[in-house]
């Protein structure tokens, strides 16, 4: 009887296979599309007609062979040999296949991937940190653009003014000279200083950072140079850097130095790079 729709040989994981030719004493058959080898997922996907018969349940299947177990007649003839899928197949629609669904290692990047990646939101063509969509912050890089006296011996706080990154408005450069983050988290500091005699001897120059204005208990740290200095105007340099955990709230840290000599000065240079202070959260963690 006619109906209605599409012949199922027209269905997209519907194969339509070569007809089988009986000669009466053979039992098995190779099974073929197009006149090349064909192997069905199982005989359970296998639909036959012979002589008008839908064949079910009296043949196997092994490789690409079909065995019947007896010999089909010689004047037998197949009527048709379908091959059915798993599932009708579709096109997925955008963004629904997750990664649960792909094999792992079944993605070679090396060797499939052509042409440009995108550097945007995570790209894996990205060659800098913002391009991948990561990025190290709240950060923050200033510098002292003059000198500052200072009484020998005292440990002083560095009134750092110049801002040449503070990416969320974190460090305070007006008042308190110190970096308040408001994402919680572990972060790199570090601190690099110049100190100088304006006359006489300069004896040693310390840089320290300090969380929350305390010595002590890990917010201290110190790295000396202790040195001694004949001629006024020469200078030492000093630097330390430390990771700290912050709480994004009420933690803050600032930049001290002590310099011991004749009229000591925290010293600055045009380049910026004689006393400076900075540091940014690191990425997961």
């Amino acid at each position: 009887m006619a109906y209605i729709g599409r012949g199922l040989d027209k269905i997209s994981n519907v194969e339509k296979l070569d007809n089988l030719t009986f000669d009466g004493s053979s039992t098995s058959f190779a099974l073929q599309k197009g006149g090349s080898s064909f192997v069905p997922s199982s005989a359970n996907n296998i639909l036959l007609s012979i002589d008008g018969v839908v064949q079910a349940g009296n043949f196997t299947v092994s490789g690409s062979t079909i065995d019947f177990g007896v010999a089909p007649s010689g004047s037998s003839t197949c009527d048709f040999i379908l091959h059915y899928g798993v599932g009708v197949i579709t096109t997925p629609s955008d963004g629904s296949v997750t990664g649960a669904k792909i094999a792992s290692s079944a993605v070679d990047l090396t060797s499939k991937v052509t042409g440009t990646l995108p550097l945007a939101n995570g790209g894996i063509g990205a060659t800098t940190l913002a391009g991948a969509g990561i990025s190290l912050t709240p950060a923050f890089a200033v510098r002292l653009t003059s000198d500052q006296s200072v009484s020998s011996g005292a440990i002083t706080k560095v009134q750092l003014t110049t801002e040449d990154v503070d990416t969320d408005g974190c460090f305070d450069n007006a008042t308190n000279y110190r970096f308040t983050p408001t994402t919680a988290g572990k972060y790199f500091f570090y601190a690099m200083g110049r100190g100088g005699a304006s006359s006489g001897t300069l004896n040693y120059c310390n840089v320290l950072i300090r969380k929350n204005g305390t010595a002590g208990a890990g917010n201290t740290f110190t790295n000396s140079a202790t040195e001694q200095y004949t001629s006024p105007g020469n200078t030492a340099n000093a630097g330390v850097n430390t990771i700290l955990d912050m709480n994004g709230t009420t933690d803050y840290v600032e930049m001290y130095m002590q310099i011991g000599g004749t009229s000591p000065e925290i010293k600055h240079d045009n380049n910026g790079s004689a006393t400076m202070f900075g540091g940014y959260k690191l990425m997961g963690v």
